[in-house]
């Protein structure tokens, strides 16, 4: 039951998450719906093809409250008939049991996860604001239930004498180590202060999320000349989001999102163009404005601390790593600030160059923020003789999209063809694919693409699940979808995307591979620990550039020609170019999630924090975090990653080590590494210690060294 490792308001605040269905609801609840909501769509069983598929056609914001209130009472009958159950507590009869339960609550969340997140509107915002905090409610009234509690901890207690095989040793043991790290031994009242602490937190949530989106539908208006130098495909996107917006002719929209503002501060040769954009873009939240969101997360953050506290931690980072391969803050802070000194060394080096590329042209500036990725892509071209414009042409998105299917098929054996149209869908924009295992022919997901970027859209990339495997219910057909932000051209244009964004690509679809690949018995095992969660993502990255995939895929949009071998020779060789800032980007956001997230106390002001922190550790002037406070959803959207943005540089160690595996073996799609790959570390979820899992797989711990290696730096 996902309540327990991830509250049900996380999950409506994440829009989206792994489902874990239960095909064993009993039939006095489905008689229940036949009678009482016979009209709710939301509430019916998924029917159809793939094991039951989401009626995403037919949904509609009326339908939510209903529907939500049904399956939470259900979900509570559910557990009581689990507490008074008047047998001696059992695996079978209390921890197997809580494995099924919710499922119609999940099924609803699923569904309302990609209403809130991919088609927001002010009626999906509303429920949201209104849900949440009652969802949080309903997650903390089994937590917190101590006859639940006390089956929990009588079957932990026996666990070792009762016959239970290891893994069931280790479900039951990261139960009950959930219930208590979740508040179940505090007195009443302390759990009720904590039941409030969370709903209050699942309110703010809401609303961060809200008002984060409404800045990022905001754009800036340009002009042909302001856009001179911006590639002939970002444009026509541009005029196109400006049509949208009705604006005047002739004009261009620079849409107040990453996808849309990157290329910009890439290209306009107008700097003062690019200081505008960036401003807008780096001060999403901070406006001082409706939408400004300092005050809420200075709430959060104070919530954060208080319910640490009250559950007897030093601090909401300590807390929340409990639960993750690092287990302490101090762990994650020596791994961030082994990097961090790399970084900002190589930072100096890339502005030096960029400053002596400036001066050359006779620009009498002193590079800024707003300049940094101007004159990057002018050292790159100096230096390299390469310009993302020149690989572009190679990179359209439709034939990237099919090469991560290729690299999968030889990896893995999953075959993917499109049945678009088939299924029901929630856009017209969204793509869909039957998922079968190459080597018999059986039936392994169905998958969903939505890749263009829309009003009432959250910004970034993200995988979702709408159904897991799990064999205990019968769950075998993996729901999932991978969603992406990528502007959408004017019609019959091309899709051309950058190196970059093909990247992003394919760490997002090496989500959905991974959860395609899980296969275990107890649904609570399909979710790993955070900084487990990106290792699958960031490992599937590495094939992008290999010369299978290239020479198959990466052909000119207008000539079908291959990519020549020279090109592929220059993007190479610039394979660790711009190191310096995307590795000070990323890390500067990370620890000062960390060290804003070990204050035991809470009480901050974010800019000024924000602002303290970078100078303690030495920020460069020239960059912003990849993510400043005030527009950080990864931290404030929900509790997923706060105190845990440090995951990625965790995960990528594993990455960077597991890729020096399939260059070892001399072949990047090595079918004996990739099997003990796939047997080993994906297909079971968190069976296993997943350290343990790594070192079965690699025969020691992840080196740092193949971290710093990759990224071009110094090794130690």
């Amino acid at each position: 039951m996902k309540a327990i490792f991830l509250t049900a308001a996380t999950a409506l605040a994440l829009g989206g998450y792994p489902v874990m269905d239960d095909a064993n609801i009993g039939s006095a609840a489905a008689a229940t719906v036949t009678a009482g909501q016979a009209d709710n769509i939301l509430l019916e069983d998924w029917r159809g093809p793939y094991g039951g598929i989401p009626p995403f056609d037919r949904v509609e914001p009326a339908l939510f409250p209903a529907a939500l209130q049904f399956a939470i009472d259900e979900q509570r009958r559910e557990v009581l008939a689990i507490t008074d159950n008047s047998a001696a507590p059992s695996f079978a009869n209390t921890v197997e049991a809580l494995e099924k339960v919710g499922e119609r609550l999940d099924r609803v969340l699923s569904v309302f996860g990609v209403m809130s997140s991919n088609m927001a509107n002010p009626e999906i915002q509303a429920i949201d604001r209104t849900w949440s905090p009652k969802l949080s409610a309903a997650s903390d009234e089994i937590t917190l239930d101590p006859k639940l509690f006390a089956r929990v901890k009588k079957v932990y207690e026996t666990r070792t004498e009762s016959g239970l095989d290891a893994i069931q040793q280790r479900l039951v043991t990261r139960l009950y180590d959930s219930f208590v790290r979740r508040g179940a031994n505090l007195d009443a009242a302390r759990k009720a202060q904590l039941s409030e602490y969370n709903q209050q937190l699942a309110a703010a949530f809401a609303e961060f999320n809200q008002k984060l989106l409404a800045d990022e539908t905001t754009h800036i208006a340009a002009t042909e000349a302001e856009m001179k130098g911006v590639p002939a495909d970002v444009k026509a996107a541009a005029a196109a989001a400006a049509g949208e917006r009705n604006l005047p002719a002739g004009s261009y929209a620079i849409v107040n999102t990453r996808s849309a503002v990157d290329p910009v501060l890439t290209f306009a040769d107008d700097r003062a163009l690019r200081e505008k954009v960036w401003r807008a873009f780096v001060n999403r939240g901070d406006n001082g404005d409706a939408n400004d969101t300092n005050a809420l997360i200075a709430r959060i953050v104070k919530l954060r601390a208080d319910r640490a506290r009250l559950l007897g931690f030093a601090s909401h980072a300590e807390w929340r790593m409990q639960d993750t391969m690092a287990k302490t803050p101090a762990k994650a802070m020596d791994l961030m600030m082994r990097v961090w000194p790399a970084a900002i060394a190589r930072v100096k080096e890339e502005v030096r160059d960029q400053q002596a590329i400036a001066d050359g042209l006779g620009h009498k500036i002193s590079i800024e923020p707003w300049d940094y990725r101007y004159y990057q892509e002018k050292v790159r071209k100096q230096r390299y003789d390469l310009t993302q414009d020149e690989v572009k042409p190679y990179f359209e998105l439709d034939n990237i999209i099919e090469a991560s299917y290729w690299a999968a098929g030889e990896l893995y054996g999953l075959d993917f063809k499109e049945v678009t149209g088939t299924v029901p869908v929630w856009h017209p924009d969204i793509r869909v694919y039957s998922v079968t295992d190459r080597k018999d022919g059986r039936q392994v997901g169905l998958f969903y693409r939505d890749d263009y970027a829309r009003s009432g859209k959250r910004s970034g990339a993200w995988m979702t699940t709408y159904r897991s495997r799990a064999r205990l219910l019968g769950d075998d057909i993996v729901l999932a979808s991978n969603n992406n932000n990528f502007v959408k051209p004017a019609p019959g244009q091309p899709v051309l995307i950058s190196l970059d964004d093909a990247a992003t690509l394919f760490h997002e679809f090496g989500h959905a591979i991974h959860y395609l690949l899980v296969d275990v018995k107890y649904p609570s095992f399909g979710s790993t620990p955070r900084d487990f969660v990106e290792y699958p993502s960031q490992v599937n990255e590495n094939w992008l550039l290999t010369q299978p995939v290239l020479s198959r895929f990466a052909k000119h949009y207008r000539t079908g020609q291959p990519i020549p071998q020279a090109l592929i020779d220059k993007i190479r060789k610039a394979d660790t170019f711009n190191q310096g800032f995307g590795t000070t980007e990323y890390l500067s956001s990370a620890i000062v999630d960390m060290m804003l997230h070990m204050d035991p106390n809470g009480a901050i002001d974010p800019d000024s924090f924000e602002r303290e922190t970078l100078a303690k550790i030495g920020m460069p002037d020239q960059l912003v975090m990849r993510h400043r406070l005030p527009q950080f959803g990864h931290l404030f959207s929900s509790d997923a990653y706060s105190a845990g943005y440090y995951s990625y540089l965790w995960s990528e160690t594993m990455d960077a080590d597991t890729w020096a595996a399939f260059e070892e073996a001399g072949d990047p799609f090595d079918k004996a590494t990739a099997d003990r790959f796939r047997e080993t570390l994906l297909a079971t979820g968190n069976e296993t210690d997943r350290a343990e899992a790594y070192r079965a797989f690699r025969g020691r711990d992840p080196d740092v060294n193949a971290l710093l290696k990759k990224r071009g730096f110094p090794v130690k």
